[in-house]
């Protein structure tokens, strides 16, 4: 009863070994205070080149000499005799801190149900302890009579396979786990092919993984996946929204289509009529003409059927007169056509071909205004912000951060960052000038140079020189007649800046680039000698877009 007692304070933890977490056999005190089974010890010591303490990390210079705890050892003897008899019956029963060594030994849940291997026949009982000795699970009545026949056998909670967890070279216990080699090893393992590599006890390197690094990479993997399924539920809202502007664009573009084809229908018909009209002129003048003819002949053809009645005196006197032809036009040749309406649709419909690209043009139409905060002291703006012209002469405009101060340019006030935009530009015959977009944060002072590589998206027309476009280098354009009126077209999601000839309404060009920051339209007036032309920008509608030249 005294042995007893004198484990009445302590639980089975404080006696367990921290390499083997078994109940101490034969504990060793180290230097820094720890206890260790001395078979775990210096089995530890020989897979590392360092004398160290596993608890504490505390380094040694020398292995330290150690001995048997010989009061701690007789300690953890009584906890093993307590747990002996628990099992068998004759004892109490342990309690949570005088637990079998099976706990020593945590396994994985298992789902499977484990039946005793000891039982035979049907309806096995399940087992509830498996011997890591005789890779055997048993029930209660066979646990008991293993137990007082092995009593030094190890017990976990029940596994199937069994075989498993043994070391198949030496059949012992996969106890350790070989950091180096990221296996799983008994004992002997560590004194044969895994000699001087680190090992820990299976269970800190499960607890490890399962605990920090799994729970770890399961959290930023369900956070990963629910930040993704956040983003595509919100790409579906945004691919929602572009899918309705797309079809109240496209109702737009065809309802513009359908005027488009309205309005040359009409003037078809229109076109048809008046020829109808012509035709009808042309055959009533000839009618009249050849009813003034008939009505002489007529006349001619009575007068000598009057005189032929007469007497010889009186009708030879009469016939030369009455037999003289008259002054008549030759007939033969002369008609009138039946088709003169033929091919006028071909026309039409071909004509209707090269302006439906225009028309769609009109929905994408922007109120496009000039900022007077940008615009070179040179430069002088209309009231309502829509026309520029070279003044030639300075300016006295306060010094605003936006203002061009050297290259006379002045920007639009509004700028775009998305979207497709429209607006027309009359250049009248103004011999030099760039027209397009730029970036907003185009440097503003000092000397500058029009290019894509400086932010600069542009037609040109420079004096003696012809049309080019802001490429680098420039790209010269063969273009006759001279432009009068330009369509800027932007698409910045597909990064086009296009320019078109209103007059010939023909495709001049498209730069392509990727658009980072917010463009914005612009213009450069060169001085030139009609310093007072002014550009332009014009108002978009139906019938500046389908007018021909």
């Amino acid at each position: 009863m005294q042995r007893m007692a004198s484990t009445g304070n302590l639980s089975e933890e404080q006696v367990h070994c921290s390499i083997c977490l078994d109940v101490f056999t034969n504990p060793v005190s180290i230097p820094c205070g720890h206890n260790f089974c001395q078979s775990c010890i210096v089995g530890y010591w020989k897979t590392s080149s360092l004398y160290q303490c596993p608890m504490c990390k505390k380094t040694f210079h020398k292995r330290p000499d150690i001995s048997v705890n010989t009061v701690l050892r007789e300690i953890a003897e009584q906890f093993k005799e307590i747990r002996i008899r628990g099992v068998e019956g004759k004892g109490p029963s342990p309690s949570r801190s005088l637990q079998t060594p099976s706990q020593s030994l945590p396994s994985p849940p298992s789902w499977e149900e484990v039946l005793c291997d000891a039982c035979l026949g049907e309806g096995r009982p399940k087992a509830i302890k498996s011997c890591v000795v005789c890779l055997t699970s048993y029930c209660e009545e066979h646990l008991k009579s293993h137990a007082a026949r092995f009593t030094k056998h190890k017990l976990m909670e029940p596994v199937a396979n069994m075989e498993d967890r043994m070391c198949p070279k030496h059949e012992r216990l996969l106890e350790l786990f070989c950091k180096k080699d990221q296996t799983c090893v008994c004992v002997l393992c560590t004194e044969t092919e895994h000699r001087m590599h680190y090992t820990v006890p299976v269970e800190r390197e499960w607890t490890e993984k399962k605990v920090r690094q799994t729970c770890h990479h399961l959290k930023v993997s369900l956070k990963d996946r629910m930040k993704k399924v956040e983003e595509i539920k919100h790409s579906v809202e945004l691919n929602k929204a572009s899918a309705q502007r797309e079809i109240e664009e496209s109702m737009q573009v065809f309802s513009e289509l359908v005027r488009s084809i309205q309005r040359t229908q009409a003037e078809l018909v229109l076109d048809i009529e008046e020829k109808q009209r012509q035709t009808e002129r042309r055959a009533g003048g000839l009618i009249t003409e050849l009813e003034q003819e008939i009505a002489e002949l007529r006349r001619r053809n009575t007068g000598l059927e009057n005189v032929a009645q007469t007497d010889h005196i009186h009708f030879l006197k009469k016939f030369p007169a009455l037999s003289t032809p008259p002054s008549v036009k030759d007939w033969s040749n002369t008609s009138v056509p039946t088709d003169m309406c033929v091919g006028m649709i071909r026309r039409s419909v071909s004509k209707l071909e090269q302006n439906k690209s225009f028309a769609v043009f009109v929905i994408y139409a922007v109120d496009v205004t000039l900022d007077p905060d940008t615009a070179n002291p040179w430069l002088q703006l209309s009231q309502d912000r829509r026309q520029v012209r070279h003044l030639g002469a300075w300016q006295d405009l306060p010094d605003h951060p936006d203002r061009f101060d050297t290259v006379v340019i002045v920007l639009g006030r509004e700028g775009f960052t998305s979207g497709r935009h429209y607006w027309e530009v009359q250049v009248g015959e103004k011999d030099d000038w760039y027209l397009g977009v730029a970036k907003s944060s185009v440097n503003r002072k000092g000397r500058i140079s029009v290019s894509t590589t400086q932010g600069y998206w542009a037609l040109a027309r420079k004096k003696g020189q012809g049309y080019r476009v802001s490429t680098s280098p420039p790209l010269l354009l063969p273009l006759d007649p001279k432009l009068k009126q330009i369509g800027v077209y932007v698409d910045y999601d597909e990064g086009q800046v296009s320019f078109y000839d209103i007059r010939a309404q023909t495709h001049i060009y498209t730069l392509k680039d990727t658009f980072t920051e917010k463009i914005l339209p612009f213009f450069y007036l060169y001085c030139c000698d009609k310093s007072s032309d002014t550009i332009m920008i014009c108002p978009v509608n139906g019938k500046s877009l389908t007018k021909q030249s």
